[in-house]
């Protein structure tokens, strides 16, 4: 079985690492910051937005896939990716505004380990018995 549903949020997830890549990689040009933070706070936030992006959604996608490949309904696959995705988004913009707790910053987190629980959870379900 191919994942196609977990491919479509993987391209919709690729979709929005380029933005918080391009922040990244402007704000260095701009502020002439070519390592780390450079103690700039606005440029901290768009490295931890980036960072934890890439921190927490290759994982995720790669439950998914798993799930999907080993017969999860594709409906909760489809609610994995939907909830992954906005989580993700939350979480951006959240962090993007502040570096401390905001609600859409730890709205997306939430997301984010419900996504990551959840299909952990499917996958030693899916994969225990074998």
């Amino acid at each position: 079985m191919t994942p196609t549903v977990t491919g479509l949020y993987a391209g919709l997830l690729a979709l929005m690492l380029v933005p918080l890549s391009f922040r990244v990689i402007g704000m260095r040009y701009r502020k002439q910051i070519g390592i780390m933070d450079g103690g700039d706070r606005e440029m901290a936030c768009a490295m931890r937005a980036h960072g934890n992006f890439t921190e927490y959604v290759p994982l995720s996608l790669i439950l998914m896939a798993l799930v999907e490949i080993n017969g999860a309904p594709l409906y909760l696959v489809h609610l994995y990716g939907a909830v992954l995705v906005g989580g993700r988004a939350l979480h951006a913009f959240g962090l993007s505004r502040s570096p401390g707790a905001s609600r859409p910053r730890v709205a997306g987190m939430i997301a984010t380990f419900v996504v990551l629980i959840s299909t952990g959870v499917t996958a030693i379900i899916q994969f225990g018995g074998t």
